[in-house]
C-alpha cells in the first residue's frame, strides 16, 4: 500500500512509520520538522521537510490512504499563534481533502483528540456525547473533523485519542505519564497540580496498532472512535509511578489545571480492537530506558518551550 503520512516526524509518527515500513508499505511523509527528524532513511520512505500547505507542489500521485497526524500538539501550543493553529489543522486539512477528492484517494485516518468533548462529569463519555470544547486546540480539532466528514465520498476514520504515553524516538516529556515518570526518575519528586483532574490514557504502541488496524478495516467500519482505555486522575497516576519508582508526591493546590475528561472506548472493543499495554507498562519501559541511559532529557522533548523558540 502507498500511504501519505502528514506529521510523521512527531511523537506518534516516529513510532508508526518504521512499523509501516516493516510491513512493506511505501510511505511519503511530509512534516515541517519543528522538533527534528528521527526517521531512519529507507528505500520505501520519501521524507519531505516542508509545511503541509505546500504539499501539492511535490506532485504526489497514486496514494491509497492518508494518515493525517499533522497538528499543533496541545492546548498551550495552540495559544502561541492562533492563526497558525487554524491554518495547520483546519485550513491544511481542507487543502488535503480537496486533493484527495480530485485524485480519487478513498481513505483517511485522522488524529483528532479526546478532549473535544470538553469537561464531562458522566462516567461514560462515548462517541455520541456532545462536543463542548473549552480551548482553541479542542475547537480546531472539532472543526477539522467536520471538514473531513463533509466529504461523503471518502472513507473517514476519525480517531479521538486519549493522552498518549510511552517511549518514542521523537520523545515527549510534556505529556502526563511521561512527564511525571521522568520527574520521579530525575528528581525523586512528582509535582501534582491539583490532582483530581481525570485523564484518559493510551500507550503509544496501542496508538500505533490502532492506525494499522484501520488501514485494513472494512468500509462499513468508517466513523468516529474514542481511543483511551484508562481514565485516571493525575494523583492516581502519580501513585502508580511511586509504586514503581521510589519518589515523593508534592501536591500543589494553588495551581490547578482545570482540564478534566474521560473516554469510553467500548465501540473499539466491539469491532475487535483491544489494547495490549497500559500505563504501568509505559512507566516500567521509561524507567528501564532511563537506567540504561537511553532516555535523556532534550530541549525538543518539551514541545511548548521548543516551539516558542522556533516561532
Amino acid at each position: 500500500m502507498k500511504i501519505l503520512v502528514t506529521g510523521g516526524c512527531g511523537y506518534v509518527g516516529s513510532k508508526l512509520i518504521p512499523l509501516l515500513l516493516e510491513k512493506k508499505h511505501k510511505i511519503i511523509n511530509i512534516d515541517i520538522q519543528w522538533f527534528g527528524n528521527y526517521l531512519t532513511k529507507h528505500k520505501n520512505l520519501i521524507n519531505i521537510k516542508d509545511d503541509l500547505a505546500n504539499f501539492e507542489k511535490y506532485k504526489i500521485k497514486k496514494i491509497d490512504t492518508v494518515i493525517h497526524l499533522a497538528s499543533v500538539a496541545n492546548d498551550p501550543m495552540a495559544e502561541i499563534d492562533k492563526n497558525l493553529s487554524w491554518e495547520t489543522s483546519a485550513l491544511n486539512t481542507l487543502r488535503l481533502m480537496n486533493f484527495m477528492d480530485k485524485n480519487g484517494i478513498k481513505r483517511i485516518l485522522y488524529a483528532s483528540s479526546g478532549s473535544v468533548y470538553g469537561i464531562k462529569t458522566e462516567k461514560k463519555v462515548t462517541e455520541k456525547s456532545s462536543l463542548e470544547p473549552i480551548s482553541l486546540y479542542n475547537k480546531v480539532k472539532m472543526v477539522t473533523e467536520r471538514i473531513i466528514l463533509s466529504y461523503k465520498n471518502i472513507e473517514s476514520f476519525i480517531i479521538r485519542p486519549a493522552t498518549v504515553c510511552g517511549f518514542s524516538e521523537r520523545m515527549r516529556l510534556d505529556v502526563t505519564v511521561n512527564a511525571l515518570t521522568y520527574s520521579a526518575l530525575k528528581n525523586g519528586t512528582i509535582n501534582v497540580f491539583g490532582g483530581k483532574q481525570v485523564r484518559p490514557n493510551i500507550h503509544i504502541d496501542d496508538m500505533v496498532d490502532l492506525y494499522i488496524f484501520f488501514l485494513n478495516a472494512k468500509k462499513n467500519l468508517v466513523g468516529i472512535y474514542n481511543a483511551g482505555f484508562e481514565n485516571k486522575s493525575i494523583l492516581e497516576i502519580a501513585k502508580n509511578i511511586k509504586k514503581i519508582i521510589p519518589s515523593n508526591i508534592n501536591i500543589i493546590k494553588d495551581k490547578n489545571d482545570p482540564r478534566s475528561y474521560r473516554l469510553n472506548s467500548d465501540k473499539l472493543n466491539k469491532i475487535g480492537f483491544f489494547p495490549r499495554k497500559n500505563i504501568e507498562d509505559a512507566i516500567y519501559e521509561l524507567r528501564n530506558l532511563y537506567n540504561s541511559k537511553k532516555l535523556v532529557d532534550k530541549k525538543n522533548y518539551h514541545s511548548l518551550k521548543w516551539l516558542k523558540k522556533k516561532l
